[in-house]
Formats: C-alpha cells, sequence, structure tokens
C-alpha cells in the first residue's frame, strides 16, 4: 500500500490551489492522490472536508486572477450583515474590473463592475470589497430600511475592546463622495435616500429599525446612546430615547445573553428606574411586531404627567 506524501503545513488542512502547491514543491503526482478531490478548476481540497465561507472565498480568490470577493459574501466576511432571506447563497460572489471577462466557474457569481482605487482592500489576507463600497453593490437589491441599517453599522462608533479597531468603517461625507463617483450604479438612488436617514449611534440592525418605526409613526427623532447625564461619558447609556419626556428604551440583542453582560444590564436598568425615567425594553417578539405595541405605550408614557414614584421597567 502506498502512503501519501505528507503535504506541506500552509496546505495540510485548507483548500488550495495547484499553483500554491507547486511554489511549495508539491509534486503533480501527489495532487492526484486519493486524499484530494478536485474543488473546481485548478483547486484541490481535502476528501472528506467541506469548506466553510471564508476558505472558499480565499482560494476561489487565489485560483482567480484580478478578482475580489464582492456583494454579499464581502458583507459577511466585512460583518456587515444581511437580511434573513440573504446570505445563504453557497456560491461565492466574485468581482472583477468592467473591462475584463466576468468569472465564469463552478461555486461563484461573478460581477463586472467600475471600481475606483481604495474601494476593494484586504481583509485577512483575502482582496474583498470594502465596507463602504459593499454597502453601495448591495444596494439595488436591499430594502431601503435595510439598506439604511447597514448604513448605520458602517458609520457607528466601534468597540475597540471588542472589535479592534477604534475608527468607523465610513463617515457620511466619505460616502457621499462614494454615491457621487458612481452616479450611474444600480440602487445609487435609493443609497442616496439611505444615506439621508442614517444616523451614528444605531449600534445594530434593531436599534435603527426601532428608530425609523419611531419616525414612521410621526414621533420625534429619538435621541441615540441617551445618557442620564449628558455630561457625564461614564453615565450609565441606553439605546435611545426622549430625554425631555424622561423614556429610555434599551433593546437586549442576542449578545445580552451572557451573565456579564446581563450583570451590566441590570445595573443600567436600576439606574434609569431609580432616576424615575419610563423605561421599556423590546426584545425580538417587539422587532417581530414592527414595535407596533411598544409604540403605542412610547406614545402614552410621552402624553402622561409625571409624578414622584418610581416606575417600574416596562
Amino acid at each position: 500500500m502506498v502512503i501519501a506524501r505528507p503535504l506541506p503545513e500552509d496546505l495540510a488542512k485548507l483548500p488550495f490551489t495547484i499553483y500554491q502547491a507547486r511554489d511549495l514543491g508539491v509534486a503533480p503526482k501527489r495532487l492526484r492522490a486519493k486524499d484530494l478531490v478536485g474543488a473546481g478548476r485548478l483547486i484541490r481540497a481535502h476528501a472528506g472536508r467541506d469548506p466553510d465561507l471564508v476558505e472558499r472565498a480565499r482560494v476561489l480568490c487565489a485560483a482567480t486572477p484580478d478578482a475580489w470577493v464582492s456583494h454579499e459574501t464581502a458583507a459577511i466576511l466585512c460583518g456587515l450583515g444581511l437580511p434573513p432571506w440573504l446570505g445563504r447563497e453557497p456560491r461565492v460572489h466574485l468581482s472583477k474590473p468592467h473591462e475584463l471577462p466576468r468569472v465564469r466557474r463552478a461555486g461563484v457569481i461573478g460581477h463586472r463592475v467600475h471600481v475606483i482605487a481604495g474601494e476593494v482592500v484586504e481583509l485577512d489576507g483575502i482582496r474583498v470589497s470594502g465596507p463602504a463600497r459593499t454597502w453601495l453593490d448591495l444596494a439595488h437589491e436591499l430594502p431601503l430600511q435595510y439598506l439604511v441599517a447597514m448604513g448605520d453599522q458602517l458609520i457607528r462608533v466601534p468597540r475597540p475592546e471588542l472589535e479592534f479597531r477604534n475608527i468607523p468603517f465610513a463617515y457620511k461625507d466619505g460616502l457621499r463622495l462614494l454615491i457621487r463617483q458612481h452616479p450611474n450604479m444600480k440602487g445609487v438612488e435609493k443609497a442616496r435616500l439611505a444615506l439621508d436617514e442614517m444616523r451614528v449611534g444605531s449600534d445594530s440592525f434593531p436599534e435603527t429599525f426601532l428608530r425609523l418605526a419611531l419616525l414612521d409613526a410621526h414621533l420625534p427623532e429619538p435621541e441615540l446612546q441617551l445618557r442620564i447625564d449628558p455630561h457625564d461619558p461614564r453615565s450609565p447609556a441606553a439605546d435611545l430615547g426622549y430625554r425631555k419626556y424622561r423614556i429610555a428604551v434599551q433593546y437586549d440583542g442576542a449578545h445580552h445573553r451572557s451573565r456579564e453582560q446581563q450583570s451590566r444590564d441590570n445595573r443600567r436598568d436600576e439606574f434609569f428606574i431609580n432616576a424615575g425615567w419610563s423605561y421599556f425594553k423590546p426584545t425580538a417578539d417587539d422587532l417581530a411586531d414592527d414595535f407596533r405595541e411598544l409604540i403605542g405605550r412610547i406614545r402614552r408614557a410621552s402624553r402622561s404627567p409625571w409624578n414622584a414614584g418610581s416606575p417600574s421597567a416596562r
């Protein structure tokens, strides 16, 4: 029985191109061994192992000169979030400059696009459309509220201790320039509308949807990341609210389920309640209801005379 020679460490677990194998001195005969399978033109993968999206994107980029990851795949890799009906496509979106042929290979959705220097970046060694360009690429297929929500993710202030960055993905002025640079791009008018509705401080999709729902209900524009004491950066903050009416709203998403986060949340809740604020904590059920019942409660609270008692969390 012939035992296949071990592959170099760089190729031992991940799919790779025959060019990468050749550069590392792997003989062509070794690439035909039974522990490897063809995974597309010029690509080999390990038998019995399904590569994940990042691995597929990496090797497809390596096997496709002048191409980069874009559209829905880029949104996933950049952590921008997508509507539930997108992002399920197993194929990888790859773009090439408009003057070159579209990528045509198994497992790929190819695009030809006008691209400007700086719009393609490198993410963990993978060429990918940057977050701002990805937002514009998806403008034609995202509903307006989702485009606003993704845009809010671009311009929000990151948390360095969690995200290992301290500046936003983009600023509104930069996005305005991006739109002007692509006047004929499909979806550009919708992107312009979304930009007008984007706000710094909506830190998740549900927070954006809640803010937009309040505006659609003809309630005033809420203050975002509302602190009990606006002059103290360490003062407890809610996602949004109305200082004039002492109303605060905090959406508890999935990241609030850890014990440590729940302890912080409980302390914040107590601060608002003990300070006499009307305090609302919507959940995924309210999101599924388009916040209709919540909006009714907020509207009633804004019209009620305030008393000296301590209202309970709603």
